[in-house]
């Protein structure tokens, strides 16, 4: 794993970093434009002490600050970004193959108001202040279907009440899963964290500036519904 995908010994992370061989172009935009897009002082190679970074210097703009964690291959994410360019938008993924497919839609939109931190999400929650972002995407998120590993899943305390600390009031949460009993624990666990549960909705009711991700097609082929949780975090 390179310094850029590392996380802090003290934390165990778990899923696939790698997957399938790249491909001689991914290769070459992991090479060349990574480092000049990933968000910098997250790791804890550049960040050992785990100062609180500004994100306005680092990323800098005049827009809202939007997160997405987990941005598989990259659709929603440069989706937002294109649709969206008034916006400043984080996207967090540690499997590198998704990383390399997403700088290739970068390439290819042409987006600038995007950046990438190729690992844990909670690395990046670490060195973030209070109140950041007005908007946080988790779609189709690592199911963990085994009962012992759904302390694993993202809507658990470790990750929830850290989203808490680093949306503003009145933030905005989506959840795109196909997987019912993530639907469960999902409405179990987010609202203690702090958030309020605005929609529920089924197929066919997905947000108006939704995109249908790879995964999603793969879950309606498969024969899974796809279920859109929006919560709205409250002061």
């Amino acid at each position: 794993m390179t310094e850029e995908t590392q996380t802090p010994a003290r934390r165990n992370f778990y899923g696939r970093a790698h997957g399938k061989t790249l491909r001689a172009s991914q290769k070459t935009y992991l090479a060349e434009d990574l480092n000049v897009l990933r968000l910098k002082g997250i790791t804890a190679a550049e960040n050992p002490a785990r100062e609180k970074i500004d994100l306005e210097t680092l990323f800098p703009g005049t827009g809202p600050f939007w997160l997405e964690v987990g941005f598989g291959g990259g659709e929603h994410l440069v989706h937002m970004a294109a649709k969206y360019p008034g916006i400043r938008i984080i996207g967090c993924e540690p499997f590198v193959n998704g990383v390399a497919m997403l700088l290739g839609k970068i390439r290819a939109a042409g987006v600038t108001n995007l950046t990438i931190h190729p690992a844990d999400v909670r690395d990046l929650f670490d060195v973030l202040p209070d109140n950041v972002f007005d908007k946080v995407f988790l779609n189709y998120p690592d199911p963990w279907p085994k009962a012992r590993h759904h302390r694993r899943r993202f809507v658990t305390p470790d990750y929830l009440n850290e989203l808490a600390r680093v949306t503003k009031p009145g933030a905005e949460f989506r959840v795109a899963t196909d997987i019912p009993d993530y639907v469960r624990q999902t409405l179990e666990e987010v609202p203690p964290a702090g958030f309020t549960l605005e929609k529920q909705a089924g197929l066919n009711e997905a947000w108006d500036d939704w995109i249908s991700t790879r995964y999603e097609q793969k879950a309606l082929r498969e024969g899974r519904d796809p279920h859109y949780l929006t919560f709205r975090r409250h002061g």
